[in-house]
């Protein structure tokens, strides 16, 4: 299972909404939206990845209050 597929599965069993993507040099995005100490789960689990074809280097992130209302997590493309 691929990195964006297991952080989707991550995603569902926490609740968290959002989307993941492939940057096109390599990196992945995600946009998630949950509340603050369902993101931080998220985020350790994402950061651990159980997907054997996804290592995390380096983890950046920020915080806003700019929400998009997602209403499901989705992989995109």
């Amino acid at each position: 299972m691929g990195f964006r597929y297991s952080t989707l599965q991550v995603a569902v069993e926490l609740g968290v909404t959002g989307t993941v993507r492939n940057e096109l040099d390599g990196s992945v995005s995600i946009e998630a939206e949950a509340p603050q100490k369902e993101l931080y789960i998220f985020l350790n689990r994402v950061k651990s990845s159980p997907s054997p074809f996804g290592k995390v280097r380096k983890l950046d992130y920020t915080f806003s209050d700019d929400l998009q209302h997602y209403k499901k997590f989705t992989v995109i493309g």
